[in-house]
């Protein structure tokens, strides 16, 4: 072989001396020292591992040299100058020499073959098809018995109800239904000829009230049971329910004024407490104070930048405060006609206002979803009230608790606790937007408007008392007086008049809108009673403000009043 076949054989460029052992032809061939000269043996001692490797020149061994590690110039795979041999060369190939040539062998029988995996015993095949036929059989027994076990026994039915506690349940049942009655003595059986008539009672009969004969009744129920005393044997009758209440007859209203001074929609008003003027807002940016009794313009306020949304009058201090479009809330000094405080935090339109009877803080509600409480002599941010996933659309405060009651257009209403900053209930009984809230004079309940239907509650957990329906519209705005008169506006002109007590409906009418506007303009956007409850302000969408008052020469009517036996919750 040439030394160019010997030098690419050895995985060297064709320059580069070569580290095999040197053929027959090759000088120095078997006086090299290092060389084993037995057939068959042809392995150079030189590259055994730790060794020098000798020159191939001059056959001495240069210093520093170990055995894998190659001259500058190999090729790609030759480990790094001066570095010891990599991991895949530590085990070299040897080089077999044929006897009688100089050309190394690789593929001579029996050197250099793979290693060959040992042929398992056919008992280990056995053995483990067993334990697979083994594991399978067990896991289907397994599934088998729990299959068997679901169905065997009924995991879902109830357990069984013990005797005793069946018999707990019965004596409270009659404990708590029949308490009243139970021990009271059997009535007498009248037979249908001798039935008592329907008449008024005779000279041998009177009907008569039991009273306090009967310790297990109590005080409240001593009303509801009558008693028939018929030829000395009494025959007591217990109504099962109270009589429905009956409204109240009201004086229809009328009209009795019309304003006009806005140059656009007139969106609040708010009446104060010496019930000598009120104030209004509107949608040309300005705020106005009327005269209560003439109804004649007193003052008006310039600073907004856009819709003034929501007015309010202190009655502990000088000050008006209002809210607008420009996510603005300022309060008013009416001694100097200037704002003097802003209150700055409500990311996107405010829509309504309300101060705190008792303390010195004011809510507002907006278009970001919450309600800000405020202090407003810091002018600083109380509470962040956050809950509501819409626009809060209207907020109203009292003494007592719940102290902060919001209405939204997620169809929720939400009593707040203002010292913990959280909602106390949540009310989901809407199915539409609530745009409203009334408080109630004197009782201890609120009353919430959508366009569904208007909902009375009971404070302090806001309890569900009854459903007005039968104004079908976008309800806008509630207002109430002391007299139990409750009116809502609708968003098409409508206004009807409620009983508070049974919801009876007792008068209706249509809105008029002012020469030179259109019908659609016939919009209620906010009301209000005055103090004495005589006269009622209506905010409206043709520029007006309207009062109303009590017709004083009507004539009271009797009342043909249906209720409905079934009412809705929702």
């Amino acid at each position: 072989m040439s030394d160019l076949k010997r030098n690419r054989f050895a995985g060297m460029g064709p320059g580069t001396p070569s580290n095999l052992p040197p053929g027959p032809n090759t000088p120095g061939h078997g006086t090299t020292p290092g060389h084993s000269t037995t057939p068959g043996r042809t392995t150079p001692a030189y590259q055994i591992r730790g060794m020098p490797t000798p020159d191939r020149q001059t056959g001495a061994t240069t210093p520093g040299r170990t055995p894998g590690s190659t001259t500058p110039g190999r090729m790609a795979g030759s480990t790094t100058p001066g570095r010891g041999p990599l991991r895949s060369n530590i085990k070299q190939r040897s080089v077999l020499r044929t006897p009688g040539s100089g050309t190394p062998s690789h593929d001579t029988p029996g050197r250099g073959t793979p290693k060959r995996t040992p042929k398992r015993p056919a008992e280990s095949l056995v053995f483990k098809e067993e334990v697979q036929r083994h594991t399978v059989h067990t896991l289907v027994f397994r599934s088998l018995k729990r299959t068997h076990d679901m169905f065997l026994y009924d995991q879902w039915a109830p357990l069984p109800t013990p005797v005793e506690v069946k018999d707990a349940r019965k004596n409270y049942k009659k404990q708590s239904e029949y308490a009243y009655v139970k021990d009271m003595d059997a009535p007498v059986i009248v037979r249908k000829e001798k039935s008592v008539p329907l008449g008024p009672p005779t000279s041998g009969q009177e009907l008569v009230a039991v009273q306090n004969n009967n310790p297990n009744i109590p005080s409240d129920k001593q009303n509801n049971v009558l008693a028939l005393n018929q030829n000395n044997k009494t025959i007591t009758l217990a109504s099962r329910r109270a009589p429905l209440p009956k409204p109240q007859w009201h004086p229809p209203w009328k009209l009795m004024r019309v304003i006009s001074g806005h140059l656009g929609w007139v969106r609040c008003v708010d009446v104060d407490h010496t019930n000598d003027w009120f104030v209004t807002g509107s949608a040309d940016r300005t705020i106005k104070i009327w005269d209560l009794g003439s109804g004649t313009l007193k003052l008006s306020l310039t600073g907004h930048i856009s819709t003034v949304r929501g007015v309010a009058v202190s009655d502990r201090h000088p000050y008006l405060f209002s809210c607008g479009e420009d996510k603005q809330v300022k309060c008013w000094d009416l001694e100097q006609n200037k704002v003097i405080r802003h209150y700055h935090g409500h990311l996107s339109a405010v829509y309504a206002l309300s101060i705190h009877p008792t303390l010195d803080v004011l809510c507002s509600v907006g278009r970001d979803a919450s309600c800000r409480v405020w202090d407003m002599r810091t002018k600083a941010c109380i509470h962040t009230l956050t809950g509501h996933t819409n626009t809060v659309s209207d907020v109203k405060t009292q003494a007592t608790e719940p102290q902060i009651i919001t209405a939204s257009h997620d169809c929720t209403v939400r009593l707040w606790d203002i010292v913990a900053g959280k909602t106390r209930a949540t009310l989901t009984n809407h199915k539409k937007s609530i745009r409203s809230l009334v408080m109630h004079p004197t009782q201890y309940s609120f009353g919430s408007a959508g366009a569904d239907n208007i909902k009375q509650w009971k404070c302090p957990e806001g309890e569900f008392i009854q459903n007005l329906s039968g104004h079908n519209a976008i309800l806008n705005t509630l207002a109430m007086n002391q007299d139990g008169v409750l009116v809502s506006g609708g968003d098409n002109g409508t206004i009807h008049f409620w009983d508070w007590k049974t919801g009876y409906n007792f008068q209706r009418f249509q809105s008029q809108v002012q020469p030179g506007s259109l019908d659609s303009e016939a919009g209620l956007f906010a009301m209000s009673f005055d103090h004495s409850g005589s006269r009622l302000i209506t905010c409206e969408a043709d520029k007006t403000i309207k009062i109303f008052k009590e017709d004083e020469n009507a004539i009271e009517e009797p009342i043909n009043w249906k209720p409905d036996l079934l009412r809705k919750r929702y």
